[in-house]
């Protein structure tokens, strides 16, 4: 049987026993020219020039899984095949291979992959606000303790920077307060009212990225949206690296997704496999009971896969009809185990102590 082949500098259709080329298509010598074929391969595509070879035989084996609608995929040792035995010299592959990054790296970029960035982006600025939020409380409240107990987060942070004396934010609040904290020097106050002042910038770019991810979201990922929340199908994008990626992925993946190192404890120590992941964020997860979770976790895994390839291959809309569905799943979950099941108890020694492992 044949097998097609395909090199850098051309496509091949070689005898699988003797190994002797029956037929080829070259690439050609202008390098923009083969460096788009070579483009269109990595794309995953299938060139004219291998579907017009394989059509030459009955059947036909391929060797590169890209091209299994042609054929059945099978290992071949092709190292035979150089290109000096066909003209292509190596000065001709580097400026072909240098082409080809360049294309590659001009190519558009997918909304999906801004929206990894965006959500990794995101959870800097989270942490970022949460260590310039815990140290603008331990500094200012060495001037003023009470105002953690007034003012939280954004508000505590607007305060200092506005007023930095704890006087102003006293007269802002209309409060009647001594407060006990120590008398800060006009240096000092400045200090930390600069401090609230970068944190009031973390926070508003906060802001402006969770607007910025859920605008995206909301036109890349109808399906999913309409099943999940916008931030949700956000993060479980950016946990699998892409929203091809996540269609591509089993629903069991799926449904792990964030419960890494719990999954890893899991098999290294023997511990209980975690249920789900980030999916537990979902409503109708974490508000059912624990002997439910996991089977709830199960079908929304399956439903968001779905909604996933849809959205992801440009299909239609389907995620009102998928949400319906999953909801009667959830139902039919809560009326089938409507009690937590029976955990069977441990045989206990004479002294009513469960027992143990036998001591080696």
């Amino acid at each position: 049987m044949p097998i097609l082949v395909t090199k850098w500098f051309g496509v091949f259709l070689v005898d699988e026993k003797s190994g002797k080329v029956i037929d080829k298509r070259l690439m050609s010598l202008d390098p923009a020219a083969t460096a788009a074929k070579l483009a269109e391969i990595q794309r995953g595509g299938i060139l004219p020039e291998e579907r017009e070879l394989a059509s030459k035989a009955e059947k036909v084996a391929v060797s590169d899984r890209r091209q299994s609608e042609l054929g059945r995929p099978a290992l071949f040792d092709s190292s035979f095949i150089t290109p000096e035995k066909f003209g292509f010299s190596g000065s001709v592959m580097h400026e072909v291979m240098l082409r080809l990054g360049n294309l590659r790296t001009a190519e558009p970029i997918s909304r999906d992959k801004n929206l990894v960035q965006a959500i990794r982006g995101l959870d800097d600025l989270i942490e970022t606000a949460n260590l310039l939020n815990e140290r603008l409380h331990e500094w200012y409240g060495m001037h003023f303790p009470e105002l953690a107990d007034l003012a939280k987060d954004r508000t505590y942070a607007d305060l200092v920077a506005k007023h930095g004396e704890r006087g102003g934010i006293i007269n802002e609040l209309e409060i009647e307060l001594e407060s006990v904290g120590s008398e800060f020097d006009e240096e000092d106050v400045r200090a930390a009212s600069r401090l609230a002042r970068t944190l009031c910038v973390v926070y508003d770019e906060r802001e402006r990225t969770e607007d910025y991810i859920s605008g995206i979201v909301s036109v890349a990922c109808p399906n999913m949206c309409a099943l999940l929340d916008g931030p949700l199908s956000a993060r479980l994008i950016s946990l699998a690296g892409g929203l091809v990626r996540l269609a591509s992925l089993p629903s069991s993946t799926v449904q792990l997704l964030g419960a890494e190192k719990a999954m890893f404890r899991h098999l290294r120590s023997g511990k209980k496999p975690p249920k789900h992941g980030v999916i537990y964020q979902h409503p109708d997860v974490h508000r059912a009971p624990y002997w439910q979770r996991g089977n709830i976790s199960r079908a929304l895994a399956g439903k968001v896969l779905i909604a996933a390839k849809l959205d992801a291959f440009d299909g239609e809309f389907m995620g009102d009809t998928l949400k319906l569905e999953f909801e009667s799943r959830v139902e039919d979950i809560r009326r089938r185990y409507p009690e937590a099941p029976v955990r069977p108890q441990k045989p206990k020694r004479k002294g009513g102590k469960p027992q143990g492992r036998p001591r080696r």
